[in-house]
């Protein structure tokens, strides 16, 4: 790992850290503590969306044109603001519009930073480099959560208003380091963007030519939508509703759930690097459905409250083994695809369908996981079993090297000269 490479993930790391201190508290923060109710909680959480969704459109041109070194350096420091001002928050309007800032800030800064992994990565290394910062960022948060929890007080508002604080410090250390930060022109893959599919030109109508692109865009709205847009809304409420789960045995399977990443994420990524990405990824729907199948268990089925929520638990854990999976998969796929000057515009377009699937999700499975037990797991079963099919059905439309990089692994190793001399005796 370059020096370049090494700040970024450094960056990364310490946002999601910061990141980490409110995520986890911002309800209770809006709802109780500046005592806004939760009708503006609920909006202060749609801010966030709305702000990416209106964002992430204008940024991936953007970021090919200038570059994603300014383009991180200005979401940190308005993402510090939102922070900051939301930290500092009385009124409902307010509240809102830091939350619509500091989202925003924090949706350019992901097509940012991974555009800035691309730049620093040859094709090789990319799939190294992508688990690596997925495994940092998840470290981050569950360290920051961790640490924010020991110092939040919901009868000291101003304990919030530090979490919110550090949270913006974070932020400005990521402009920071991110400025100082000298990076290279991206190296191309062999055979991108398609099987014979490169669109002549650039902005979106390009991307939406790109058949395999436009594939990968389906199947990461399915992914996020039946796992990560479940997490907090339809899938807890389903284990409180359903299966009898306690909010503390949440927290725990959350805690399962990040610790299994932590513990996975590089056991995994030796068996990742040498298979074909549409199999891997075609794994994790299969790993998906078994984790559906434990939390119909969880709810549905007749063992004791001790074996419901074991499966609960593990539920949340085998989801964690399929991120795992994920992390060094799909993000290297989208930089792979993308034509020479459109690798911004690709991540960025990906990030809006993570963004819209992650807003769908919530308002999809919420209601069906607090009241319609068995059409919501069995819904999201199915859910993970397509997204088997749509790996498969991706996989035949990348080239060789873009589904398994490792075959462009230099050959140069066999034919060198200590080899051949060692083939010879």
């Amino acid at each position: 790992m370059g020096a370049a490479m090494r700040r970024i993930q450094m960056g990364s790391a310490l946002s999601a850290f910061g990141i980490g201190f409110t995520v986890p508290f911002l309800y209770v923060y809006v709802a109780k503590v500046r005592d806004l109710g939760s009708t503006t909680a609920g909006l202060v959480l749609a801010a966030f969306a709305v702000a990416a969704l209106i964002a992430l459109p204008f940024v991936g041109r953007v970021i090919d044109r200038r570059g994603p070194l300014p383009v991180v350096v200005a979401a940190s420091v308005t993402a510090s603001v939102g922070a900051l001002a939301l930290g500092m928050s009385g009124t409902a309007t307010t509240a809102v519009l830091s939350a619509a800032v500091l989202g925003a800030g924090t949706a350019v800064m992901q097509p940012a930073l991974a555009t800035m992994i691309v730049w620093c990565s040859p094709p090789a290394s990319r799939t190294r480099a992508f688990a690596t910062q997925f495994f940092l960022q998840n470290l981050g948060l569950g360290l920051g959560g961790l640490i924010g929890g020991q110092i939040v007080d919901e009868h000291r508002p101003g304990s919030f208003t530090t979490l919110f604080l550090i949270e913006a410090v974070m932020f400005l250390v990521l402009g920071a380091i991110a400025a100082g930060v000298r990076i290279p022109k991206a190296a191309g893959v062999a055979g991108a963007p398609g099987r014979g599919e490169r669109p002549a030109g650039g902005g979106l109508r390009a991307l939406l030519q790109h058949r395999a692109m436009v594939q990968l865009m389906v199947l990461g709205f399915v992914l996020f939508f039946a796992c990560y847009g479940q997490f907090e809304s339809g899938l807890s409420a389903y284990g409180v509703e359903a299966a009898g789960i306690s909010p503390s045995t949440l927290g725990i399977a959350l805690a399962a759930n990040t610790a299994v990443i932590v513990i996975a994420q590089f056991a995994v990524l030796r068996f990742v690097e040498y298979r074909k990405r549409s199999r891997v990824i075609a794994s994790v729907g299969l790993i998906w459905a078994v984790a559906w199948a434990a939390a119909a268990y969880a709810g549905l089925g007749n063992g004791s409250q001790a074996m419901a929520t074991a499966a609960f638990i593990s539920t949340y854990a085998l989801f964690g083994l399929g991120e795992s999976l994920l992390s060094p998969t799909v993000a290297p796929l989208v930089a792979d695809l993308a034509p020479g000057g459109m690798v911004g515009q690709y991540n960025s377009a990906f990030a809006l369908v993570k963004q819209l699937a992650l807003a769908v999700g919530p308002a999809v499975g919420g209601p069906m996981g607090a009241s319609l037990h068995g059409p919501y797991v069995v819904t999201f079963f199915l859910f993970s079993l397509g997204i088997t099919y749509l790996a498969i059905r991706l996989g035949r439309e990348l080239t060789p090297v873009q589904n398994q990089p490792s075959l462009a692994a230099p050959r140069v190793v066999a034919l060198s000269k200590p080899e051949q001399e060692h083939a010879a005796v």
